[in-house]
């Protein structure tokens, strides 16, 4: 008899992948065999860092960590659940407000793909205020976001050249 992974997906397009972000993957390795972190296109959102480099700073991150593979995926998540063979859909949350668009879209893919669950983390107090949007406001404008961001990621690479972006 084969044994079932349990394996979760944790979707986003994290542009970029921030230390709230790593908070809810590293507080979930515990509960799973494997966690897929799945970065998605989203065509509400244009992109701020190229997901090339979203990809490679992930890996980074987690550099080492055999339960943990990052891959891109353009399409929906139930379907890149099906491909990887994943029952778990990882999700953190904020807010409230983020509790009621999260609980929407868990429920839409319950009925798509009855086999999926979906798994909330609340977000660690410290992170709650933490989200890319700021983030890329504060690099868009010369900051430093770096306490922001996961440790060991070289901070060279998130200067980004304002004038580059509004052309």
């Amino acid at each position: 008899m084969k044994i079932m992974q349990k394996i979760a997906i944790f979707p986003g397009s994290f542009d970029p992948f921030h230390i709230g972000h790593e908070s809810i993957v590293r507080r979930a390795l515990p509960l799973f065999d494997k966690i897929v972190i799945m970065i998605g296109y989203n065509a509400n959102k244009k992109s701020f860092f190229p997901i090339e480099n979203r990809l490679k700073w992930i890996n980074q991150v987690f550099q080492g960590n055999d339960k943990i593979e990052v891959k891109l995926h353009d399409g929906l998540t139930v379907d890149f659940c099906k491909l990887v063979d994943a029952r778990y859909i990882l999700r953190g949350l904020r807010t409230s407000a983020d509790f009621e668009y999260e609980r929407a879209i868990a429920q839409v893919n319950k009925k798509m793909h009855t086999e999926i669950e979906t798994v909330f983390f609340l977000t660690l107090p410290e992170h709650t205020p933490i989200n890319a949007t700021i983030i890329r406001d504060i690099v868009f404008h010369g900051g430093d976001a770096s306490i922001f961001l996961p440790k060991g990621l070289d901070m060279n690479e998130f200067k980004v050249n304002s004038k580059n972006l509004n052309s």
